[in-house]
């Protein structure tokens, strides 16, 4: 894989991260509308490396969460998390 595959999965993994941390914060702090505004910029910069990431490496999810090429691409290795 190139450069930008392991760029990618990366960014992936430090927003999820941003994002476990806020869902864990707003549990606790629901009426904060900071942190909200943060989770939801945070949700549309994930929903864009996403984006980039399944149209040049394919899918991230199966069962119909990502969409595929054809032929079908979750068969392809590695998948994210064996990197």
């Amino acid at each position: 894989m190139d450069s930008e595959f392991y760029k990618l999965l990366h960014e992936l993994q430090a927003i999820d991260f941003v994002l476990v941390e806020l869902n864990l914060y707003l549990d606790t702090h629901p009426n904060d509308v900071n942190a909200i505004q943060q989770y939801n910029h945070c949700a549309q910069v994930r929903q864009q490396i996403a984006y980039q990431y399944e149209t040049r490496y394919g899918p991230l999810k199966n069962f119909g969460q990502s969409y595929s090429g054809a032929p079908f691409q979750w068969v392809d290795t590695p998948w994210p998390w064996q990197v």
